[in-house]
């Protein structure tokens, strides 16, 4: 006998229809779905010549100088929080790392693992939110690919970043080289960006609304190096783990010690009652918008009033001086004159920030 007719009423599209509003596996599929999103969502939003091309690679022209290359990984709860977003921090986190190296950022590569059931439109907010912060940093987005993982598997969206930037021959910035009196200088007012994100997911609330201060710092870089020069000796973004982590890799790398006074720290009234609130030291606390640079006295003043000219740098601040005692070691000098021994925490305090 023949086999009886399909029925054809259970059946299920082995491709969801092209018109979902959220994400579904198909667009990780390779097939027409995912040309759909990269067609009409990536594509318009970071269009560039190197871009268009779509080829397994982008060729780039050389660039007169030496070449500053660094990637990071995105995995901030929540997607969007007061002051930016995943996208914001995406970008301006691979620029920021590129300048403090001294580098002029040029090119990003951009690859989003997306969630089953994440919504276009949230993935289209922060698609728009980094094209507009590529255009402020001044870089191209020329590369990308996109992955979609099952539901409950990756938390919404994740997103890595790798950045190429210049810069000239003779320029000599890293963490080792910081030398005793040097001034350690810092941009602005600590912890913001990790108390917007805690204030989002405790549900804290204030008389003034706790923003990121996620921006992107190649201008603050390249005015410390025009006006520093040679007496510019370290720069450093102090994201996870804040100034305290920072200023404690320096201090091993150079194998000096580094001294904060607490009276110059700047912090905003509403973050410093937040870290009250949470037992947290706003030393400690992450950074999107703030750098430190190491810098030999004389010059200090100097570059703290370049940086004071810029909007990113109206509240800089002088906060310490490296010192040829406590080598390897960070310590702060309080309010009433007493020294302590600020440590380097075990583990993150505030998870998930960037």
């Amino acid at each position: 006998m023949p086999d009886p007719p399909p029925d054809f009423q259970n059946w299920t599209c082995p491709l969801p229809l092209r018109d979902y509003p959220k994400i579904v596996m198909g667009h990780g599929g390779g097939g027409k779905l995912s040309a759909e999103l990269v067609e009409h969502l990536f594509l318009p939003a970071f269009r560039n010549d190197a871009l268009a091309v779509l080829g397994d690679a982008t060729v780039l022209p050389a660039a007169a100088g030496r070449l500053a290359f660094s990637t990071d990984s995105f995995v901030v709860r929540p997607l969007f929080f007061p002051g930016g977003s995943i996208g914001h921090l995406a970008v301006n986190g691979t620029v920021n790392d590129l300048a403090m190296a001294g580098a002029r950022p040029l090119y990003l590569s951009a690859g989003f693992i997306l969630e089953e059931g994440l919504e276009i439109a949230a993935l289209s907010r922060v698609v728009d939110d980094m094209a507009a912060a590529a255009r402020l940093a001044g870089v191209q987005i020329v590369t990308g690919d996109t992955k979609v993982v099952e539901r409950g598997h990756g938390d919404g969206l994740y997103i890595n970043t790798a950045g190429v930037g210049v810069l000239p021959e003779g320029l000599n910035i890293g963490p080792g080289r910081a030398q005793p009196g040097d001034a350690v200088l810092l941009s602005g007012p600590i912890g913001d960006h990790g108390m917007a994100i805690m204030s989002v997911r405790e549900g804290l609330s204030f008389e003034s609304t706790i923003v990121s201060d996620c921006a992107p710092l190649h201008e603050l870089a390249s005015l410390a190096i025009d006006v520093g020069g040679d007496a510019l000796h370290v720069m450093r973004d102090p994201t996870r783990g804040g100034i305290t982590a920072s200023l404690h890799e320096i201090a091993r790398s150079s194998k000096t010690g580094v001294l904060v006074e607490e009276a110059t720290l700047p912090v905003r009234p509403e973050v410093r009652a937040a870290c009250e609130i949470l037992g947290l030291d706003p030393m400690g606390v992450a950074n999107e918008g703030k750098m430190l640079a190491f810098v030999t006295a004389h010059k200090a003043d100097a570059v703290l009033a370049a940086w004071r000219a810029h909007p990113l740098g109206a509240n800089a601040a002088r906060i310490g001086t490296v010192t040829t005692g406590h080598p390897g070691m960070l310590l702060a000098k309080t309010v009433i004159g007493a020294r302590r021994v600020v440590p380097l925490p075990i583990g993150e305090n505030l998870p998930r920030i960037c």
